[in-house]
């Protein structure tokens, strides 16, 4: 059996996709240690790996989280993390790691050490064709002009690291998009754009999705059809006026219709009729397997979910790589899609209607059901995560106990 490290960024998005793989990977028999921030220790914990926490406690991102500065983030909090990670992982030493595309630190740590790696993608899968939102660009550049501050500091810690560690081959700006031997990604071929340009090193292995504690609380059985579902996730603060105006969109059209708040306290979306339940955490799977209709951000977790279960979709794309998502959807007819500043009671049920009346949208979002349930999901990972391991050679690495440092 072998031993697997997983690094990665503090987030929910990046971090919930990985824990069926490591979870089987336990059960196979492997031995899996996982680096993250305390606030994630416990589901980890629950998944039978071993926590390496960072140094610090968590590794806030900026809110915002624009291109440039998450690149200045992950490059600063790579040279913060990496003495601390790199003594874990040469006492533990690993055949394989495993490291978030996003996750710098993980890559220059597998490099370092001479290990395999392999990279996580849990949005799409980046190139040419489908560009990140790190790429060189001219909106990065505009950025770099009106931040200077920020951008001189990125490059500052990008040669420091350069300097102490050994992080060539690299992506200089594209640090959403780094790339291994082996990149598995959280949908499948039918959800990514281009797949066609993709090559062999890329496995689309569809939703990671495994078990979940049961929430005795959620009285599923007590939903009326037609169940409309809306969450704008849990990253981006969700301004009570458009929750609101959502459950007030939805009450004429379903039997039960729920608003997932998230970080916004439910009483702040007032007075609602008795069969609208503003909910601050909901079991999203659970929902999704009676809904009629999801109204989402367009977080790639959340969408990958409601394509598995086949719902149709309303994404409201709050920032990052949500437009994107949003784009594929309505190219794929599975969907719609309304920009936040348009959200208006009246936009919302009219586009509602339409996805729960006109047979296209349940029909192609059944089509991609098909294809996201058959790519393999968690256990195709952990297939591809073993292969990989076989055909690297290592049955332990050998791992240098005092690497020294570089001038």
């Amino acid at each position: 059996m072998s031993t697997i490290a997983f690094l990665n960024i503090g987030m929910h998005g990046h971090i919930n996709p990985t824990l069926p793989i490591v979870a089987e990977l336990v059960r196979r028999g492997h031995t899996v240690t996982y680096h993250t921030s305390p606030a994630f220790r416990q589901e980890i914990e629950a998944t039978g790996a071993t926590v390496r926490l960072y140094p610090g406690g968590e590794q806030p991102l900026p809110d915002p989280p624009t291109p440039l500065g998450l690149l200045e983030s992950l490059a600063s909090t790579s040279l913060r993390l990496l003495p601390s990670v790199l003594g874990d992982l040469r006492q533990d030493r690993p055949d394989l790691i495993v490291h978030d595309s996003s996750c710098l630190w993980g890559a220059v740590a597998a490099r370092e050490l001479g290990v395999p790696a392999a990279s996580s993608f849990t949005t799409f899968a980046f190139n040419r064709q489908v560009p990140s939102p790190t790429r060189g660009s001219w909106e990065l550049l505009a950025a770099a002009r009106s931040q200077p501050r920020a951008f001189l500091d990125y490059l500052q810690a990008r040669g420091e690291l350069h300097r102490r560690f050994d992080a060539h081959g690299l992506p200089l700006f594209d640090l959403l998009n780094i790339r291994q031997p082996l990149n598995l990604v959280y949908t499948s071929r039918a959800f990514q754009p281009a797949v066609e340009t993709f090559e062999e090193s890329y496995r689309f292995v569809g939703p990671s999705i495994g078990a979940r504690p049961a929430d005795p609380s959620f009285q599923a059985d007590r939903l009326k059809d037609p169940v409309l579902y809306a969450s704008l996730g849990t990253v981006f603060g969700a301004d009570p006026q458009v929750l609101r105006t959502f459950a007030t969109a939805l009450a004429p059209l379903g039997g039960t219709v729920i608003v997932s708040t998230g970080q916004t306290d439910p009483d702040a979306l007032g007075p609602l009729p008795a069969h609208v339940l503003p909910l601050r955490f909901v079991p999203q799977l659970e929902v999704l397997d009676r809904a009629a209709l999801f109204i989402t951000h367009g977080g790639m977790n959340s969408v990958n979910e409601a394509l598995y279960a086949g719902v149709p979709l309303l994404v409201v794309p709050q920032g990052a790589d949500q437009p994107m998502t949003a784009r594929r959807v309505v190219e794929l007819g599975a969907g719609l899609s309304i920009r936040t500043e348009d959200v208006t009671k009246g936009s919302v049920r009219a586009l509602a209607r339409r996805l729960l009346h006109e047979p296209g949208f349940r029909d192609a979002a059944t089509a991609l059901k098909t294809a996201q349930r058959d790519a393999g999901g968690y256990r195709g990972a952990a297939d591809a995560l073993e292969g990989y391991v076989r055909s690297a050679g290592r049955a332990r690495p050998s791992v240098p106990a005092d690497p020294g440092r570089r001038g």
